[in-house]
């Protein structure tokens, strides 16, 4: 364990700055978002749970994979695979057990996805941990914690008499910690605020046996407007389209983009096919298979469960439906 001054931890975030992309928690416009910055001042070290996830920044929201250009009856083909390494400081636990789901898809399997693996072999998380329980969280029951390192290179945490303890915790983070001036401990870690009430996590068989359960699922699900807001907020979810895009059209030159943009399941466009049909017509059915693929498919296909508790959904919703009361539901049946 390490620990620093607020000070000298930001003429290191200064350094980072200078030699990579570094992204972190900002104030923009009165919400916090990780975003990436210049210099260690732009940087919150204080701060509620960021309202998107870090996800972006390894998987991101859209992507172009590869460029295409056609002249007369050559083709040439160019791989975008960006080459300049990044560090997000201040990614909470939560959201770094997230990517760890996600890795259970993108590279854990054969083949590995080449773009992700990419963005990941090039990225060093140096986490933060939460000092008090913000609105919907319910980490613990997830398998995670305010202050669990299991998914970081670095742990920070804040001292009860200010600075900063740094708990390097891959080889990763004791390279990205070189540089940074520490000084003699002040204090101790600041403590972990006692988390409400665990929520209960069914295994997969519960799940499927309710699955015909109609009224449970219109009950949660007929309210849903289809907004997509869940998805986009969530850490774990990564369903993606590929689609051609044409950029630029000249005599016997045509460019094209090969683009990877977020989809989401619950988008009424998701599951439709040719011909108009829509095997998932109705919004509760939509909504039944997010919870479904969040506690049964993937981690029956993959391992990890599809949530990590971050409560972004619960706050998000315009209409206020909440994961943890599903989960209750799903329980006590």
């Amino acid at each position: 364990m390490r620990f620093t001054t607020a000070d000298r931890l930001r003429a290191w975030l200064d350094r980072l700055a200078r030699g990579s992309d570094l992204v972190a928690p900002r104030d923009v416009d009165g919400h916090v978002l990780y975003r990436p910055v210049a210099s260690g001042d732009e940087v919150l070290l204080d701060y509620q749970r960021p309202e998107l996830s870090a996800k972006e920044y390894l998987f991101p929201a859209t992507e172009v994979l590869l460029r295409i250009e056609q002249k007369g009856k050559d083709v040439a083909l160019e791989e975008v695979l960006p080459n300049r390494r990044q560090v997000i400081f201040g990614i909470r636990p939560c959201d770094a057990h997230g990517l760890a789901a996600i890795n259970a898809l993108f590279l854990h399997q054969d083949p590995p996805d080449r773009y992700y693996q990419h963005h990941r072999e090039r990225t060093v998380l140096v986490g933060m941990a939460c000092t008090r329980m913000w609105e919907g969280c319910f980490c613990t029951s997830m398998g995670g914690g305010p202050a669990d390192p299991t998914h970081l290179d670095v742990l920070v945490r804040l001292g009860t008499e200010g600075g900063f303890f740094l708990q390097p915790v891959t080889p990763k983070g004791v390279g990205v910690l070189e540089g940074l001036e520490i000084t003699e401990p002040r204090g101790e870690p600041l403590p972990v605020e006692e988390y409400s009430e665990p929520v209960p996590v069914m295994g997969t068989t519960k799940w499927r046996a309710l699955f015909e359960e109609q009224r449970l699922w219109m009950r949660h699900g007929e309210r849903c407007l289809s907004c997509r807001i869940c998805t986009y907020v969530c850490p774990t979810c990564r369903c993606f389209d590929v689609t051609d895009r044409v950029v630029d059209v000249r005599p016997g030159a045509t460019r094209i983009e090969r683009i990877r943009a977020w989809d989401a399941c619950t988008s009424p466009n998701y599951r439709r096919v040719a011909g108009g049909h829509n095997p998932r017509p109705t919004n509760w059915e939509r909504l039944r298979n997010r919870f479904m693929c969040k506690f049964c498919y993937y981690p029956e296909d993959f391992g990890p469960l599809g949530c990590v508790g971050c409560g972004r959904c619960i706050v998000s919703c315009p209409v206020d439906i909440d994961i943890t009361e599903v989960m209750q539901d799903v329980a006590h049946r």
